[in-house]
């Protein structure tokens, strides 16, 4: 038996499964044996910003990861992992490690300290936002299209980079300097993970930097200099089914294990949906939302409004995709909970919802850090429509929920209409698929089936298919295949909800005048 430890690293908290793993998917036990997860501070200290620390999502993965070891009650003969006094004992046993990560959000530390030179800047964060209008205005929206095939958004690494070397002191000299590295979070938990020998990203982060051209699969000297970020700063770029190197964690094991598969969440995703063929789909439901079209071995132009990102690079290929982001989905539901106190839980919004059978004309639109797909506005800001005196907590709680369903349609509609096909069906993960409500609700407004699996980590399970592959587990996309087990299948129902979504788009109208 082999074992992969799968980190996924997400925008709200650190999760590390141990699968044990068998080398035929068909018939050999594919299992999750132990499971910890742990949250970090997300920091807000202007409008707009969003931080992580670094050093702290470090220290988490590590301490899930022990938690995972320490209760994992495997008892396979001749094949063991057992904790002794906070030492991994390994015995007959495969084991690495795989990761997969919150995309985009950028790191930049001092390679000779290894100390960040300030918090980590997510993805949500909008201070890049001065420096990509004036770029865009500049006429640059072209050339970053043709070479990342991303639009020019604060939503990409590259401006919150060059927002920090020209904002900490001593940054841009030190950077110049050959002083500092920069990175996604796989590349900063992999420095981290083997001690400063390895820097290194998968091509699927890079491709979300603005700063790699997806044609040449290496970074651009012309993005580059267009945001001011020298070369020195960058990592490594390996497929997703690479071995990037080997660590203790931190002395957990007495001997170092492989870190093999790298892959950004959305595109572990689709990974562990196994869409591996041209023209299969996911919507990926987190803090935000990804949906992610395969469109083969071509980097074809993006529609308008999504943009083209390598999907995934594996046995030898490399697969592009189309894709559209949203900023606040799951966002919307811990926004409810933790800063307005109207649930508990995101998990207890569905019951309340259910109550009322519409929103009563509420629309949410939870432009939190601006819009992203197909939208593409940065500077707008949340805002609630259609309130009365009619209106209840019920109401406004249903309506967040709509604000996921019908974002997702945006991007949906968008891709078929570029296409000239709908989607066969979809494939949904993430915590909200939980919400049946929530599923039945964007069946309903897609009219396509949307289908659930049972592995709710799907992100996870394409970062261990990827070490899979690393290892020598597996060696064809067909032998992972059985692995995709479905759960559940939301049929639509009746095309009722032309009105409902008529209603959405006035709304993100009105919050778009100026």
């Amino acid at each position: 038996m082999n074992y992969i430890i799968a980190i996924d690293q997400s925008t709200s908290a650190t999760k590390a499964m141990l699968f044990e793993v068998g080398a035929d998917a068909s018939v050999s036990p594919f299992r999750l044996l132990a499971r910890a997860d742990k949250e970090h501070q997300q920091y807000y200290p202007q409008e707009g910003w969003v931080e992580h620390d670094a050093e702290e999502i470090y220290e988490n993965m590590v301490e899930v990861i022990r938690k995972v070891i320490d209760h994992s009650p495997l008892t396979i003969e001749h094949s063991a992992m057992r904790s002794n006094n906070g030492q991994c004992s390994m015995f007959n046993v495969q084991c690495s490690i795989a990761l997969t990560n919150q995309r985009e959000t950028a790191v930049v530390w001092n390679r000779h300290t290894g100390c960040p030179i300030a918090r980590a800047v997510v993805w949500q964060d909008t201070r890049g936002r001065d420096l990509c209008n004036r770029l865009q205005g500049e006429g640059y929206g072209p050339l970053v299209m043709e070479r990342a095939g991303l639009l020019i958004d604060p939503n990409f690494s590259a401006s919150g980079v060059a927002w920090l070397l020209d904002n900490i002191p001593g940054a841009r000299e030190a950077a110049e300097h050959g002083d500092l590295l920069m990175g996604t979070i796989d590349t900063w938990l992999i420095w981290k993970l083997t001690g400063g020998k390895v820097h290194a990203t998968d091509t699927t982060n890079a491709s979300r930097t603005m700063l790699f051209n997806i044609h040449t699969m290496d970074w651009d000297d012309d993005l580059l200099r267009l945001f001011r970020i020298p070369r020195t700063m960058m990592p490594q770029v390996l497929p997703c089914d690479a071995v990037y190197g080997e660590t203790t964690i931190e002395g957990l094991f007495p001997s170092p294990i492989k870190i093999a598969g790298v892959l950004g969440d959305s595109h572990g995703a689709l990974v562990g949906q196994m869409c591996f063929a041209e023209g299969m789909g996911k919507v990926t439901y987190g803090t935000g939302s990804s949906v992610m079209v395969n469109i083969g071995t071509k980097p074809l132009p993006a529609p308008k409004g999504l943009v083209t990102s390598v999907a995934f690079s594996a046995l030898g290929s490399h697969y592009y995709g189309y894709e559209g982001n949203i900023y606040s989905t799951g966002a919307t539901l811990k926004w409810l909970a933790d800063q307005m106190k109207m649930i508990a839980h995101p998990r207890d919004i569905e019951a309340e919802a259910r109550s009322v059978e519409s929103s009563g004309g509420v629309y949410i639109v939870p432009a939190f850090s601006g819009l992203g797909a197909p939208w593409w506005q940065s500077d707008v800001r949340g805002a609630v429509f259609g309130l009365t005196f009619a209106t209840t907590r019920a109401h406004f709680l249903r309506a967040a929920l709509e604000s996921i369903a019908l974002q997702i349609k945006d991007l949906v509609d968008a891709m078929t209409r570029a296409t000239g096909a709908p989607l066969r069906e979809i494939a949904a993960d993430g915590g909200p698929t939980k919400n049946q409500l929530l599923m039945q609700l964007q069946a309903d407004l897609l009219q396509t089936p949307v289908v659930c699996t049972e592995v709710e980590d799907a992100s996870a399970l394409g970062a261990a298919i990827m070490s899979g592959f690393a290892t020598g587990i597996w060696h064809t996309f067909d032998e992972v295949k059985p692995l995709r087990k479905v759960t559940q299948v939301f049929t639509p129902g009746p095309d009722n909800h032309e009105a409902l979504y008529a209603g959405w788009l006035r709304a993100v109208l009105l919050l778009n005048k100026p």
